[in-house]
């Protein structure tokens, strides 16, 4: 990418969504039942977690994905928590991740009181590298009497591996899954931003233990808040499901608690939103693949490489990026952009450089350093106008 093109880049962009000062980078779109919905809940005063369109929301979710189970919860940090709880990751455990991901994903360690380690990503996924993951455990891993696997240098017992699907490119998911099976380490699948994503055919967060969702207001499909936990195992469900509603037991009138609970069900009115949004999921997954492939075109002939998903995947598109050639020049398109109202962004810092997490056992991570120093997200917004002939 060279500074000179900077100017045709934001004037395609601005062509895509005229009208729209400053072009988002991805805004919630309303153009379904969400106000239908909501006013029913309003009329019905079903307004918290009991109500019909939790219920429907779950459903909806199980239907589209292929899951067994689907526990919804008031957001994604939320649900990776329970996940972790339900799986019986606790205190002064270690779960492996990817130190190229948003921060709610060690968050969520954190409050389920384990510590995250960090592997490298794969350039072309985005997420954990399957390789790197084999090389790590093989210098790390340690079975000990009790048949766990521990770390030879943190001496925590290594309990899970945490990937993450990124902009809702598929990590390598059978791959690490398969790595993790020989050392009898489960896989909880971070598929936050992997809602519509699919890997041969089978949804994100459906090859692991469990997956997770996140319905953020910038997400494809938004509750304004929201997240969910996907499983195939009946019993994790429920004991996410009792956990996150206070761990009261049933029972017609008593309020009898088992353990310590959390009050982290998804409340009928975000659950409203979802299920209106659900309904039109398809439009948007293939408006925002039509744009997907229209960047494409574009910075192909511009010579600019563009994030795509892999022959064997199919990605929801939720964020389009580019790679600029250095990390001065990604900045110096970052600023440029925002002096001509295009929102864009970098990728996250990555976990390993922030100061809770800095003293996190880290193995060798020159892919994830490289991608930080190039990522460039796009507009990435459904667009309500036909695409533009280029």
């Amino acid at each position: 990418m060279r500074t000179e093109q900077f100017d045709e880049i934001i004037a395609f962009i601005k062509s895509l969504y005229p009208g729209e000062t400053p072009v988002p980078l991805h805004a919630p779109r309303f153009f379904g039942n969400e106000k239908k919905y909501l006013a029913d809940c309003i009329d019905t005063t079903f307004v918290s977690y009991v109500g019909a369109y939790v219920t429907r929301l779950e459903e909806m979710t199980r239907e589209y994905t292929g899951a067994g189970k689907a526990v919804a919860l008031v957001n994604g940090t939320a649900a990776l928590h329970m996940a972790l709880l339900g799986l019986g990751i606790g205190e002064g455990d270690e779960v492996i991740t990817q130190p190229l991901t948003f921060v709610a994903t060690c968050n969520a360690v954190r409050h389920a009181g384990a510590w995250p380690s960090f592997v490298d990503v794969d350039k072309a996924s985005l997420g954990l590298c399957p390789e790197a993951l084999a090389a790590y455990l093989l210098g790390n891993a340690r079975r000990a009497s009790d048949g766990k696997i521990y770390n030879r240098s943190t001496g925590r017992r290594i309990a899970l591996c945490l990937p993450m699907h990124t902009f809702g490119q598929l990590a390598r998911i059978d791959e690490i899954i398969a790595v993790c099976d020989d050392y009898g380490i489960p896989v909880l699948e971070d598929s936050a931003e992997a809602l519509g994503s699919f890997s041969s055919g089978r949804h994100a967060g459906t090859l692991g233990k469990a997956g997770i969702l996140s319905y953020n207001g910038n997400k494809p499909v938004t509750c304004g808040g929201g997240g969910m936990v996907i499983t195939n195992d009946e019993e994790l469900a429920a004991r996410i499901r009792h956990l996150s509603t206070t761990a009261k037991q049933a029972h017609p009138y008593l309020f009898n608690h088992d353990q310590v609970g959390y009050n982290l069900r998804l409340p009928n009115l975000n659950a409203a939103v979802g299920c209106a949004q659900m309904e039109n999921f398809p439009a948007v997954l293939a408006n925002k693949r039509e744009l997907a492939l229209i960047y494409s075109d574009f910075f192909q002939n511009l010579g600019i490489t563009c994030i795509k998903e892999r022959d064997d995947c199919q990605a929801n598109y939720w964020l389009n990026g580019i790679l600029a050639d250095s990390r001065a020049q990604r900045d110096e398109f970052l600023q440029y952009a925002a002096a001509n109202q295009v929102q864009s962004r970098p990728v996250w810092t990555l976990m390993n450089k922030l100061p809770m997490y800095r003293h996190c056992a880290c193995g060798p991570i020159p892919n994830a350093l490289w991608l930080e120093d190039r990522i460039i997200n796009l507009p990435s917004s459904y667009r309500f106008q036909a695409c533009p002939q280029h």
